[in-house]
């Protein structure tokens, strides 16, 4: 079976992060078990109460070898528009593979599935890490980097790892981390008509003053730009909604959240700090919704450097993230996969039938080379 082929039953499996993605998990851990790799299934329930599994395998003797992550989940495909086939059935062409999660990041689990298929036997171990719930807000990751077994074996042996999402083959060695928060004003429903309402917009309107200047002042301020890095600002973004069903209803409630991308090094918990400081300061309740903390990789590190050579790419940054906000412990991490990121969650997703081939030869590539070969200076 060939990359594109293996992509087509990935994408025939509807797991969208708000489902289970126990059928997937159990293809994809068949799947490593007929290339002879040890599994280690980890299982949790999200919020919904909803089965979610991540799926841990190694190939291999010990020592320092290569770790491969990526997530399962892929986001709804509501709008799905292309006219010759849902989001679940894949479709071929003019180059081109399309279908929910061909790009983010289906395609890239089957470039590496592929791949160690070619790969019969090694010096070193290679470890696959599948993860649930990354487009969510990397709940998997964090199980994995609590719970598994194998990824503190990754770690302690100092093992290479490759985060598989769409960089067009490109090294990528930092991405931007996550903030996100929810704030909340009271008040009291009614006919508008009437007197017996309390406008929660209008305790929420003098918050919103003091965020603006909030918002005005990271876009200008130098300590929160960041050159190396497109866009250089943390891109704070604000939603308002008053959840109001009619002009003639008094809105009982108001709803600001915010969201913004730090990059390494910056102060992201202050930042969250002054803005729950300010919501606590009109009266408002403020919720804490999601951490993320940026991906960095000293770009000058032997690894790197190495991961340059081997692509014949430069190095650079990306302002998404990645499973990679929870594998801090890791000492030697970049991004690294086929497609492209603007692709990605799309209502017509596709992934080039040439970066599939390319994907699945850079990997068995670097798999040779640290896993057999191991030529590397390190």
């Amino acid at each position: 079976m060939d990359t594109p082929d293996l992509l087509s039953e990935l994408i025939a499996f509807p797991s969208v992060s708000d489902t289970s993605n126990a059928e997937i998990s159990e293809f994809v851990e068949s799947r490593l078990q007929s290339l002879g790799f040890e599994i280690e299934r980890l299982t949790y329930h999200d919020a919904e109460r909803i089965l979610k599994v991540c799926v841990c395998a190694r190939r291999g003797p010990g020592g320092r070898g290569l770790a491969y992550f990526c997530h399962t989940d892929v986001v709804p495909a509501d709008s799905w528009s292309f006219p010759h086939s849902g989001p679940w059935s894949a479709w071929q062409a003019e180059g081109r593979m399309y279908g929910r999660g061909a790009c983010d990041m289906k395609g890239s689990l089957a470039c590496m599935l592929h791949a160690a298929e070619r790969i019969a036997a090694t010096d070193r171990p290679i470890f696959v890490v599948c993860t649930a719930d990354e487009e969510t807000g990397y709940h998997g990751a964090r199980q994995v980097a609590q719970e598994s077994e194998i990824l503190h074996e990754i770690v302690s042996s100092q093992s290479r790892g490759i985060i598989g999402e769409p960089t067009n083959l490109q090294v990528v060695y930092a991405h931007k981390g996550g903030r996100a928060g929810k704030i909340t004003a009271h008040g009291v429903a009614a006919h508008s008509s009437t007197a017996e309402g309390q406008n929660a917009n209008l305790a929420m309107i003098p918050y919103l003053v003091e965020l603006r200047a909030l918002c005005l002042e990271c876009e200008q301020s130098p300590e929160w730009q960041d050159d190396r890095f497109d866009p250089p600002t943390i891109s704070m973004n604000i939603g308002i909604t008053d959840h109001t069903p009619a002009i003639n209803i008094t809105p009982g409630r108001s709803v600001c959240t915010f969201y913004f991308r730090p990059t390494p090094g910056q102060d992201a918990d202050g930042l969250v700090d002054r803005i729950e400081a300010m919501a606590t300061a009109h009266g408002l309740q403020f919720e804490r919704l999601f951490d993320g903390e940026p991906l960095f990789t000293d770009p000058e590190s032997t690894f790197i450097r190495n991961l340059a050579q081997l692509t014949g790419t430069q190095p650079g940054t990306v302002a998404y993230g990645t499973d990679g906000a929870e594998l801090g412990a890791m000492q030697d991490l970049a991004v690294l996969g086929p497609g492209d990121i603007r692709q990605a969650h799309t209502d017509d997703e596709w992934i080039s039938l040439e970066q599939l081939e390319q994907g699945t030869q850079l990997y068995a590539s670097l798999m040779r080379h640290w896993c057999i070969d191991d030529v590397s200076p390190e």
